[in-house]
């Protein structure tokens, strides 16, 4: 590792700026006994280098300082050595080295908040929510954040082994990865049918470009017959930049609110959404789990409370707090959490996380595909049944129509029932919307 080089009257220095130069409520506290903690600081790093049973460099014991200082503030803000620094600018580009996971600290442990779609942990079987322990039998208790992803990371190709703790595991799950280069695509569109479903991953600079150029890549696809709606598949995603994430929700928005940021003085800024609807106003899901955090839940609430989209699944991850990387030096910087976010009603997400209109829990159906295609029996299914001689000519169209549809409806179920559900909601909005236009 790369240590931060500052000698401890810079760093001195530095507190002392942070403390008096603002008139903040901590800058108004007593002079005299912030220099006094400051002085006891000093002693303490002089006692530590002049008599720890061994040497010890200046720049360890400062940047250990440091991290000290913001991991006691929450579990976003931290300390980014030149390492952690540089690789952060790259994630949020798209492109890097690692398992794919998005982790946080708590309780001292690393704490997945999601795996990435596609990424040797997704394939290897990490879960949102899952506490790693140990990584290669080295325990990450005590270790800042930075210190695990660190840990974690390393050349491709090389396996890495997680001891990881899972809710309703009685014993410790031990998975080995195999590094790789990580390269997101940051969203995907596909059509299922006449719907178009849009899997976002992360919001990086790539997001909002994918996503235009997928929608208007299926609706020509699609030609003359315009989309039932639309699902926004939102599972899983840990977040990303907040600038993508208002992006992405104005997509969906003609007016109003998307977000707001409050700091800690009650300022901060409001985002409101510009004219212009890709969707059309056409039907919109938006599926979340506990693994969408932070920009997926801004996207989810704004659309929410706008009664834009129907959210499905289960409750997300729950923060609701704003980063802000500040560098120091040219090599080095800071994450600090400035502000918190608030939906379009003013509620704030943090530690509570957006309740689903509709609550599915996920469970993929492992069945054959003749138990798939099963239906219940009537007259009609008996061989030689009599035919009905009063249908018209629009009833027999919708019992074709029906049955097409629960063809459909069956071999979803076996792929993913959340999903599965939001593809039968949307058909039935659509059915709706247009018996409201005849």
């Amino acid at each position: 590792m790369i240590y931060y080089k500052r000698n401890l009257k810079f760093f001195t220095f530095i507190i002392v700026a942070f403390f008096f130069g603002s008139q903040s409520p901590i800058a108004k506290e007593s002079k005299r006994d912030t220099y006094e903690q400051l002085e006891l600081f000093g002693q303490v790093f002089d006692l530590v280098k002049s008599n720890y049973v061994e040497e010890v460099k200046s720049s360890e014991l400062i940047e250990a300082a440091i991290n000290g200082m913001l991991s006691s503030l929450d579990p976003h803000s931290g300390f980014l050595p030149p390492k952690s620094f540089d690789d952060m600018q790259v994630d949020t580009k798209g492109s890097f080295g690692g398992l794919g996971i998005e982790v946080t600290q708590q309780d001292g442990f690393v704490k997945v908040v999601s795996p990435i779609d596609g990424t040797p942990a997704f394939e290897a079987g990490i879960l949102a929510g899952d506490f790693i322990t140990f990584v290669d039998d080295k325990p990450t208790l005590g270790l800042t954040l930075s210190e695990a992803v660190e840990i974690m990371r390393g050349p491709v190709g090389s396996d890495v082994k997680l001891t990881v703790v899972r809710e309703g595991s009685e014993d410790p799950l031990e998975i080995t990865i195999t590094r790789d280069v990580i390269k997101l695509t940051a969203a995907k569109v596909r059509r299922e049918d006449d719907i178009v479903v849009m899997r976002v991953t992360t919001f990086n600079k790539q997001t909002t470009p994918n996503l235009k150029d997928g929608i208007d890549k299926v609706k020509e696809e699609m030609g003359d017959t315009p989309p039932k709606g639309f699902v926004l598949d939102l599972r899983n995603n840990p977040g990303g930049l907040l600038s993508v994430a208002i992006s992405v929700t104005d997509m969906f928005l003609e007016q109003g609110e998307i977000v707001s940021t409050r700091n800690r003085a009650g300022k901060g800024d409001r985002y409101k959404a510009k004219k212009g609807d890709i969707a059309s106003n056409k039907p919109l899901v938006v599926l979340i789990n506990s693994g969408s955090a932070s920009a997926s839940e801004i996207v989810a609430g704004a659309l929410q409370d706008h009664k834009r989209a129907v959210i499905v699944g289960t409750k997300s991850f729950g923060k609701g707090s704003v980063q802000t990387v500040l560098p120091m030096g040219q090599d080095a910087g800071i994450r600090l959490t400035t502000a918190r976010y608030y939906t379009p009603s003013g509620r704030s997400i943090q530690a509570l996380g957006v309740t689903p209109d509709v609550f599915i829990e996920y469970k993929r159906e492992e069945k054959d595909e003749k138990e798939g295609k099963r239906r219940s029996w009537s007259e009609a299914d008996l061989e030689g049944a009599l035919s009905n001689d009063r249908l018209s000519d629009y009833e027999k169209e919708m019992l074709k129509k029906e049955d097409e549809t629960f063809k459909k409806t069956s071999r979803r179920r076996n792929e993913d029932n959340q999903l599965a559900h939001a593809l039968d909601l949307i058909e039935g909005l659509s059915v709706y919307n247009d018996l409201e236009n005849d």
